[in-house]
């Protein structure tokens, strides 16, 4: 109603000051007026004694009666009040547009056009509807229009090169020569994308709730059965006498207190799920608004920092898993009845240990499938020892069975532990300060990357890896730092990757840094490009001995160099033929990069972590070395990066196992032959020395070295076959 109330504006408008009629009266000939406008209209007449209608033009001998018009002044009341209201609420508010053409109040805009770069409320807008050069125009939904800061364009292209957006006089300007396409062709890749990262977010959504839904069911089959264990014990133990009954509401108890345990950790399980599912169900939400934006350039605008995490990574599956069967201890229970009084007390104390022994399984300081936890700092060396894991590593639990449990932690996955060795890591997003970081990290403290941190956002960079050690520089309001490592200076990280190294931490154990001492004989590490204090004459090859440490500092006496002044943490011992280390790399043995040198000093080239090969030849200086690897021959290293490997590191390859070429191998020394592929599975047929004869069941006698082989369990060969 009150849009056909303000249709009607002009016919209750006043044809002299073009405003709503304010006090109405009428005149003769049938015409309204404001009382105020029609009394100064006639008063300042020229012709007096004549009066004229302003819009009939009919004329009046003498001043005709204004009679107002109560009917009239009415409506006037109600058209001004639903004006107010209407127009209240078109008003622009917090984050609303304004139509650019609108005076006075800031009426809300409905379209943007890109061509005139301006907004537009429903009236202001109906020229682009009706008039046929606006009509091409392109309208969007009501948005601030971004240009160019430099030309004051509008942006129309996106510039692959440097991933933004820009105008057409960018293109002849900063943006020459650069990959560009229009907005909407670099939209539409994009929107792939994230359609692709929208489905796999909803495939994980689904998954989610369905193993919700599978927890859900396996809480409740799990409440059940302690139900009906506590139904058998009531009705097995009310025929027993009252010896027997007092040890009923024992087990009763125990069964209830387990119940509840179970249940808790159920909760709790379920609880982290639902979560899960709404941050993934949020998620979804952002992605579909980001598609459904019209704007190409907001679009394109938002796109990275909303597709920086698409949700397909692989998640934590969590699932219910109770410490306790009920089902043994009705069985046990059931059994009672068929003993002598006398043996009662022994058998129902049987029955309790039962329940009290799996309770006493369930993990110190109620570690959960799920939770994050780390080695105990009083751990020296956990009973299944380190492997890729260090104090500092940080997993989520995936397994618990009895005292042993299965954490992934991102230097290594499926790593085995006691429960009594571990703790909660309690440490959260929550302990980092909005702009500072961590509260503890400051300019000027010395600093690492985390050993969870796999790679940091910005990249390693020359030389840092996780046992890098620098010096804070600068800390940005983003939560970015700027960190001087001995090898990289300016580099730039982000707060929640680092942590902080006090001084009594050994820095990197495997140089030996805090070892060493006066009289020791030192070099610079391979992993420094510029020493602090410069090189002088001093290269990676000098190898001089420390005459003084003071703190972090040393003086060497190198060869090249008299007085020369280091850090501790860009030296390390030259001990080989003394302690053992690199000294027992020798011709002919069988090496590999060590696990915990990111990148060798000399690149990778075809070479992994995995790669195995035979030195071919020490170089005189006892740095580097020659070694033919399966997929690079003459691949050349430095002795500090490599490690020996021994039979008990390789597979135990027998004459009857399945085996299959290494994926690490492009092409075996002695050719694929036939239809054999790297998912060709087959039965070893006899070993020879290094040489292999493998039955592959579209090349039977197929001959191979040990070393480009692996072993294939039954699942695996079961799988492959199939295929």
């Amino acid at each position: 109603m009150a849009e056909a109330i303000l249709g009607d504006h002009d016919r209750y408008s006043c044809s002299i000051c073009l405003e709503l009629l304010r006090d109405p009266v009428t005149i003769p000939c049938g015409h309204s007026y404001c009382m105020s406008c029609i009394t100064e209209c006639w008063n300042t007449n020229d012709q007096k004694g004549t009066y004229r209608c302003p819009q009939c033009r009919h004329t009046y001998n003498s001043k005709p009666p204004l009679n107002r018009s109560t009917i009239l002044a009415e409506i006037m009341e109600q058209l001004r009040s639903t004006e107010l209201q209407v127009s209240e609420s078109s008003l622009a508010g917090p984050g609303d547009v304004a139509c650019d053409f609108c005076a006075g109040e800031m009426i809300k805009a409905v379209k943007s056009c890109l061509e005139c770069r301006a907004s537009y409320c429903e009236v202001h807008l109906q020229p682009h509807y009706n008039v046929p050069a606006l009509k091409k125009h392109k309208l969007v939904k009501a948005a601030v229009i971004p240009v160019c800061p430099k030309h004051d364009k509008v942006l129309e292209v996106y510039c692959r090169n440097d991933q933004k957006c820009v105008c057409m006089h960018c293109l002849l300007d900063d943006h020459k020569g650069h990959d560009t396409v229009p907005s909407a062709i670099e939209r539409k890749e994009k929107e792939k994308k994230l359609t692709d990262s929208q489905t796999k977010v909803k495939q994980t959504l689904q998954t989610k709730e369905k193993e919700l839904q599978k927890m859900k069911m396996d809480i409740g089959s799990h409440s059940d059965s302690a139900k009906k264990a506590v139904d058998n014990s009531k009705k097995v133990f009310s025929e027993l006498v009252k010896l027997i009954e007092k040890k009923t509401i024992e087990v009763i108890e125990e069964i209830k207190a387990q119940e509840k345990a179970d249940l808790d950790q159920g909760t709790k399980l379920q609880k982290k799920l639902e979560e899960e599912i709404a941050k993934l169900k949020k998620r979804d939400e952002v992605l579909e608004d980001l598609i459904q934006t019209d704007d190409n350039i907001q679009f394109l605008q938002n796109y990275e920092s909303v597709s920086s995490s698409s949700g397909s990574a692989k998640l934590q599956s969590f699932s219910f898993q109770p410490y306790c069967s009920f089902d043994d201890v009705g069985k046990l229970i059931c059994e009672l009845t068929k003993r002598l009084e006398t043996t009662c007390t022994q058998e129902i104390s049987k029955t309790l240990n039962k329940v009290s022994d799996v309770s006493a399984k369930r993990p110190s300081f109620d570690i959960a499938v799920g939770d994050r936890v780390r080695v105990k700092p009083s751990v020296v060396t956990p009973t299944h020892k380190w492997g890729s894991v260090t104090h500092s590593s940080v997993g989520v639990v995936k397994k618990i069975q009895g005292d042993l449990l299965t954490v992934d932690f991102p230097e290594q996955r499926n790593w085995t532990g006691l429960v009594s060795e571990m703790q909660h890591e309690t440490s959260t997003g929550s302990d980092l300060s909005t702009k500072n970081g961590p509260v503890s990290i400051k300019v000027g403290d010395r600093v690492r990357v985390k050993p969870s941190i796999t790679t940091p956002k910005h990249n390693w960079g020359r030389n840092v890896n996780n046992k890098s050690v620098g010096v804070v520089k600068d800390i940005k309001d983003d939560d970015s730092v700027v960190v001087d490592f001995p090898g990289h200076a300016n580099w730039k990280g982000i707060l929640a990757e680092m942590e902080l190294v006090t001084n009594d931490e050994e820095i990197e154990p495997s140089n030996l840094d805090s070892n060493i001492k006066v009289g020791d004989k030192v070099r610079v590490k391979p992993s420094v490009a510029t020493p602090t204090h410069k090189w002088g004459a001093v290269t990676h090859k000098s190898i001089g001995v420390v005459k003084k440490v003071q703190g972090d500092s040393l003086t060497v006496d190198f060869p090249e160099q008299k007085n020369w002044t280091g850090i501790v943490s860009e030296m390390e011992i030259v001990a080989s033929a003394a302690s053992g280390l690199e000294s027992v790399i020798k011709i002919g043995d069988q090496v590999r990069v060590k696990p915990s040198v990111v990148t060798p000093t000399h690149k990778w080239g075809a070479v992994t972590h995995k790669s195995i090969g035979v030195v071919q030849k020490i170089h005189s200086s006892l740095e580097s070395l020659i070694v033919d690897f399966p997929e690079h021959k003459k691949w050349t290293g430095l002795i500090s990066e490599m490690e020996l490997v021994t039979g008990a590191d390789l597979d135990d390859i027998k004459v009857g196992d399945s085996v299959r070429v290494k994926s690490s191998i492009i092409t075996p020394k002695h050719n694929w032959g036939g239809h054999v592929t790297h998912k060709s599975v087959g039965i070893v047929k006899d070993i020879k020395s290094e040489n292999v004869i493998v039955d592959f069941p579209s090349h039977k006698g197929w001959k191979g070295i040990l070393s480009e082989m692996e072993l294939v369990n039954n699942a695996d060969a079961d799988v492959s076959g199939s295929s």
